[in-house]
């Protein structure tokens, strides 16, 4: 167990001028949570009473959820997907933004337990949506996969049928309860392999997501936290900046773009 540092300013200057090395470039990893959505405005849908909206996990966020009662998931999934016109990306998706344009190419990967498409909004390019996209469908009977957020798919709860084989009904291209997460592999080669590891707006209970963090922390990673609270594995952190991601990452950002400078 690492010993924490609470951090409620700037970062330990000293401990990240450590983490670069002296003979390869920097290898960041960042995973993101709801928290950094919120502040844009995304609905999270999840309340303090556990539900999604006023509909249980289980009919909303399961594929038994889909199977008992798909006119249910299909709106609900549709009225998330209609918010995505209105919000913007905000400083802190920004910011990692700018950090990835600052590094070597092959240097930073952003996983993502967010279903919004607010980092592809704000600049980041080399990104793993580990629990899927809102704006992705995918046919249950040939598997094809296609963009669907014209006015014509979101006006209104109609099922969307498939351009390629003509099924009557696609289903979110969204993990739910139950099923694995896309790109595992990929996701956890990233955070092996990198040097600092960045965790933001997450809860640390939502696995294999919170697993990530001592995967980092066995590979050698110095791992910094950014929440409004701190996490349930808040302890595994280097450090940890508490307060708005908004707020926090841009300064993070500059101090680790003028170390690498």
């Amino acid at each position: 167990m690492v010993s924490i540092q609470i951090v409620l300013a700037l970062s330990n200057i000293m401990a990240l001028t450590d983490v670069i090395p002296s003979d390869r470039p920097l290898r960041v990893a960042v995973l993101t949570g709801a928290g950094i959505s919120a502040e844009s405005g995304v609905n999270t849908f999840r309340g303090q009473d556990g539900l999604w909206n006023g509909h249980r996990i289980e009919d909303v966020a399961t594929p038994e959820g889909w199977i008992i009662d798909s006119e249910k998931v299909w709106a609900f999934y549709q009225e998330r997907r209609r918010q995505l016109k209105d919000v913007e990306p905000n400083s802190g998706h920004l910011a990692l933004s700018e950090l990835e344009k600052r590094m070597e190419a092959g240097c930073f990967t952003l996983i993502t337990q967010n279903v919004d498409d607010l980092h592809e909004r704000g600049g980041t390019e080399n990104l793993i949506h580990m629990h899927g996209e809102l704006r992705l469908v995918r046919c249950e009977v040939c598997e094809h996969k296609f963009e669907a957020m014209d006015s014509k798919h979101l006006e209104n709860d109609e099922f969307i049928s498939c351009p390629e084989c003509g099924h009557a009904k696609v289903r979110p291209e969204i993990v739910w309860f139950g099923e694995m997460p896309f790109k595992m592999t990929e996701l956890q080669r990233a955070v092996i392999d990198c040097d600092l590891f960045l965790v933001i707006g997450t809860s640390g209970n939502v696995y294999p997501a919170a697993g990530l963090l001592g995967q980092a922390l066995s590979s050698g990673s110095y791992c910094v936290g950014f929440n409004l609270e701190p996490p349930l594995n808040v302890d595994l952190f280097h450090e940890f900046h508490q307060g708005l991601a908004g707020e926090l990452l841009p300064l993070f950002v500059q101090e680790l773009i003028d170390i690498m400078m």
